[in-house]
C-alpha cells in the first residue's frame, strides 16, 4: 500500500477499471471503509470540467491497492490498475461522513497525480437508486486546464497498463513453464526465486497424472483474485507439505527468517515466549507465489482481522463427519442449516471442504466477541442436531462418537481457524476447497472433493464466487 506518514492520515485510491466500460473509481477513506464514486472520464485538474461521478458501494479497505485482472463473470469482471494513490483530508467539515451524507463534500487530496482541492456535489439520485454526483477540481495552484488522465494511463503501483495487467497473466504463465527445476519468476512486481518445481505434491487420481509444486504455484497465481479477499489483513496458519501429501504434513505459523522483506508479517505482541510471534499476512499475488513455493498446501486465515485480532468478522459451522457418515449425511445437515438461515433471516453461504465435509460461513458485524459467535452456533447447532439426532453426536473425543457427525461450533475461538476458501486439500488429485450455493446442495453431481486445482479455474470462470459477495458484509445475529 502507499505510504502515509502516520495512521491518522486519511488515504484515497483512484482505480482505473476496464469492466463493460472505462471508468475511474475513486475511494476515500472514511471510517474504516472505501467510500467509492465511478468517475466514467476520471478525475481531472481541469477546473472548468464537471465529471460525473455514481456513488457506488462502499468497499473494504483490503481493496486498497487491489491490481488484478476480475475474471469474466464476476461483479465487475475486467483489469484493473492502481492509476493514484495518496492521502486526502476534509475540507470545511471534520466530519467526512456527514458531509457526504448530506450531499457536498470539499477535499483535498496530495496523489502521485491528483493534487489540490476536490469538490463532490450530489445532485440526482439517478436510476435504480444509485446517487449521481459531480466531481470538481477548484481553481486553485493545482489546478491545470485541459489536464486528461487518459494522458497518464500508467499504475503508480507497479507501473503497468491496463492493457499490461490483462495480458500479464497469460505472459506469466508462460514464464512459469519456462522455468527449468527451480528459478526466478516476476509476479506483481516482485521476483520470486522458487525451487523444486518439479518435485510431486500430489498423487494423482481417477488416472490423472500427479500434480507438482509447479501446479500449486499455478493454482494460487491463478485463484488470487478469489482467494486474497478471504485472506488479506489477517494472520495465516499454514499446513506444510514441503514432501508431498503422502508424507506428513506439519503446522507452521511463525515467519521464517529466509521470508522475504516484502511480505506482510504481524507481530503478536500478546504471544508468550512458547507462542508464534510473528505471523505472514497474505495480501498479494506475489505472496500466495510465495506461500505455494514454501510448501504450504493449506492455508488457514484467523476468522478475526487486524487490527483487532479478538473481534471476528465471520461465525463459522463445521459439519465435520465421522467414520460412519456418509456424504447424503453431510447434505441432510447442511439443507438443514439452509433452513435455519432462511427462518432466521440470515444471509450465509456453504462451501464443501475439499475432502468429506461442508461449512457454512456466516458474515457478522463488528462488535461480537468469540464467546458471542461460538454460543449463537452452538444454539443453532443443537438445534438441527435435535432434528437428526441419529446422525449426531455431541462428544468431544472421536472415539465416543460411534462414528457420527459432530455439528463442531468450537472453531469460533482466536487462532482457530477453518480451511480457506479456494485453498488446496492434502488429498490425492489436488482438491480444492470451494464455496457453493445453497441450491447447489441438491445437484446429484456434488461431492466434497468435486473440483481439484486442475478444474477450479473452469468453475469460478463460469459460476464466479457466492460467497465473495458476504465479504465484509455487516449482520446482526438474530437473539435465539
Amino acid at each position: 500500500m502507499s505510504p502515509r506518514t502516520n495512521d491518522k492520515e486519511l488515504r484515497f485510491v483512484v482505480q482505473r477499471h476496464r469492466a463493460r466500460r472505462l471508468h475511474y473509481d475513486m475511494r476515500l477513506e472514511v471510517d474504516g471503509k472505501l467510500v467509492s464514486w465511478a468517475v466514467p472520464k476520471g478525475p481531472t485538474l481541469d477546473p472548468k470540467a464537471k465529471q460525473l461521478a455514481v456513488h457506488v458501494e462502499d468497499h473494504s479497505i483490503d481493496y486498497f491497492d487491489f491490481e488484478c485482472v476480475i475474471p469474466s463473470g464476476q461483479y465487475g469482471g475486467g483489469d484493473v490498475i492502481v492509476w493514484d494513490w495518496g492521502t486526502w483530508r476534509p475540507a470545511k467539515t471534520t466530519d467526512a461522513a456527514k458531509a457526504i451524507e448530506s450531499g457536498e463534500l470539499h477535499f483535498d487530496v496530495s496523489g502521485e497525480k491528483l493534487a489540490g482541492r476536490f469538490v463532490l456535489t450530489r445532485w440526482d439520485k439517478g436510476k435504480a437508486g444509485k446517487e449521481q454526483w459531480l466531481l470538481i477540481h477548484k481553481n486553485d495552484d493545482h489546478a491545470s486546464p485541459g489536464w486528461d488522465p487518459e494522458d497518464l494511463p500508467r499504475s503508480v503501483k507497479t507501473g503497468r497498463t491496463n492493457d499490461e495487467v490483462a495480458s500479464g497473466a497469460a505472459d506469466d504463465l508462460a514464464a512459469l513453464d519456462d522455468l527449468g527445476k527451480e528459478g526466478r519468476w516476476c509476479v506483481d512486481g516482485r521476483e520470486l526465486r522458487l525451487t523444486n518445481l518439479d518435485k510431486v505434491l500430489f498423487p494423482g487420481r481417477d488416472g490423472e497424472p500427479a500434480l507438482t509444486k509447479r501446479d500449486l504455484i499455478r493454482h494460487h497465481y491463478q485463484l488470487a483474485p478469489y482467494m486474497l479477499p478471504y485472506l488479506t489483513g489477517r494472520p495465516v496458519n499454514a499446513h506444510r507439505y514441503p514432501d508431498g501429501v503422502d508424507k506428513p504434513g506439519f503446522w507452521h505459523k511463525e515467519v521464517p527468517d529466509h521470508a522475504p522483506e516484502w511480505l506482510t508479517q504481524w507481530h503478536n505482541t500478546a504471544a508468550d515466549a512458547d507462542e508464534t510471534q510473528c505471523y505472514a499476512v497474505i495480501d498479494s499475488v506475489a505472496s500466495l507465489v510465495w506461500m505455494a513455493n514454501f510448501g504450504a498446501v493449506e492455508l488457514h486465515p484467523w476468522t478475526s482481522a487486524l487490527p483487532d485480532v479478538n473481534q471476528p468478522t465471520w461465525a463459522l459451522i463445521d459439519i465435520d463427519p465421522g467414520t460412519e457418515t456418509g456424504f447424503d449425511d453431510v447434505l441432510t445437515l447442511a439443507r438443514l442449516y439452509r433452513t435455519a438461515m432462511e427462518h432466521l433471516g440470515v444471509t450465509a453461504m456453504p462451501k464443501v471442504t475439499g475432502r468429506r465435509g461442508i461449512q457454512i460461513w456466516v458474515p457478522i458485524r463488528a462488535g461480537y466477541t468469540f464467546a458471542d459467535t461460538r454460543e449463537w452456533v452452538r444454539k443453532v447447532s443443537r438445534v438441527v442436531g435435535r432434528i437428526v439426532p441419529e446422525l449426531v453426536s455431541w462428544e468431544w473425543y472421536k472415539d465416543r462418537r460411534r462414528g457420527l457427525a459432530r455439528l463442531d461450533y468450537t472453531q469460533n475461538a482466536i487462532n482457530k481457524t477453518l480451511v480457506a476458501p479456494f485453498s488446496a486439500r492434502p488429498r490425492p488429485g489436488a482438491p480444492v476447497s470451494v464455496p457453493i450455493t445453497w441450491d447447489e446442495l441438491d445437484d446429484p453431481d456434488l461431492r466434497p472433493d468435486r473440483w481439484t486445482i486442475r478444474g477450479v479455474v473452469e468453475r469460478v470462470r463460469t459460476a464466479g464466487d457466492p460467497l465473495a459477495a458476504l465479504v465484509g458484509q455487516e449482520q446482526d445475529l438474530p437473539e435465539l
